[in-house]
């Protein structure tokens, strides 16, 4: 069982890790000024809250509880100060239960290999603040690892690849995290 934990976290430190380095490449190219033609996506709005909280992307994922895993393995690739720095950001976050449904083969090879952890972690990143609105009419997004996720409004809400957004427009001092039911695999 502590080992399944460990794991556990260090798939979640990963994904973090991603998600912080994306944010970090993001925010060191180009300029300042936000381009619609990099993020698109075609997804409606599920959720809406609006914190008024100071804490960055990672201090609010640790604050939320739901993601252990995410957190873990952000630590572990190295990316939280990436993640907790200026950006903005956009995470899609995947929840302790998304990481479940991942092989344990594959989060082992993951933490056994961390430029692949921080691949993943930062397919889950795009630079710039993406709300939900933006989000909507937008079909794809490019990513901190230099991918683009496909980005899809539906009648059930918003699609980010095959993963469903289940809580958006989640507020930090450095950007938004959208939590999202699976985890980006690039």
């Amino acid at each position: 069982m502590k080992k399944v934990r460990t794991l556990r976290s260090a798939r979640v430190l990963g994904a973090i890790g991603l998600a912080t380095m994306g944010l970090a490449v993001a925010a060191c190219g180009g300029d300042n000024e936000s381009s619609p033609e990099k993020a698109t996506t075609t997804a409606a709005p599920a959720t809406t809250t609006e914190a008024t909280t100071q804490e960055n992307i990672v201090e609010t994922a640790v604050a939320a509880e739901d993601f252990t895993t995410l957190t873990s393995l952000v630590e572990q690739a190295g990316l939280a100060e990436t993640l907790s720095g200026e950006g903005p950001f956009t995470v899609f976050a995947p929840t302790d239960e998304a990481f479940a449904k991942v092989p344990q083969e594959t989060l082992d090879a993951l933490a056994a290999d961390p430029e692949a952890l921080k691949a993943v972690l930062l397919y889950h990143v795009v630079a710039g603040e993406a709300r939900a609105s933006d989000v909507a009419g937008l079909s794809s997004a490019e990513t901190l690892n230099g991918e683009s996720v496909e980005l899809e409004t539906t009648d059930g809400g918003v699609m980010v690849n095959d993963a469903m957004v289940v809580q958006a427009d989640v507020t930090a001092s450095n950007g938004v995290i959208h939590v999202i039911d699976e985890v980006l695999i690039p």
